[in-house]
């Protein structure tokens, strides 16, 4: 079984930065892709940044410039750091990862992590 466990959410003003890590455990073989989604209250989830396992990297077009997204798989953790912070960016992130496991490949998600963008 894998586990995605999520921190560094919380409040920030408008302007801020906040620094959001997603750490994979279990028996792990291999991990395709990490990403970050978000989900606002009343939308639906969407994807904010991906990462594959040779580096590329993917984001949605609201948060180019202004977010990024890393890895360091010797500790199989990804981290979504958030620059110039807007309201419309309050949201539950969740981290997911498509990951090769004992149990066989498949998709896991973690809790989410709350950000509030205050104005």
């Amino acid at each position: 079984q894998v586990q995605l466990v999520e921190s560094g959410g919380g409040l920030v003003q408008a302007g801020g930065s906040r620094r959001l890590s997603c750490a994979a455990s279990g028996t792990i073989f291999r991990i395709n892709a990490m990403g970050w989604y978000r989900q606002a209250p009343g939308k639906q989830r969407e994807l904010v940044a991906a990462i594959l396992s040779g580096g590329s990297t993917n984001y949605t077009d609201s948060v180019k410039g202004r977010f990024s997204i890393s890895k360091d798989m010797a500790r199989n953790t990804v981290y979504l750091q958030m620059n110039s912070l807007k309201p419309e960016d309050t949201a539950v992130y969740y981290c997911n990862a498509h990951v090769v496991g004992s149990g066989g490949t498949g998709d896991y998600w973690g809790q989410g992590t709350q950000v509030t963008v205050s104005s």
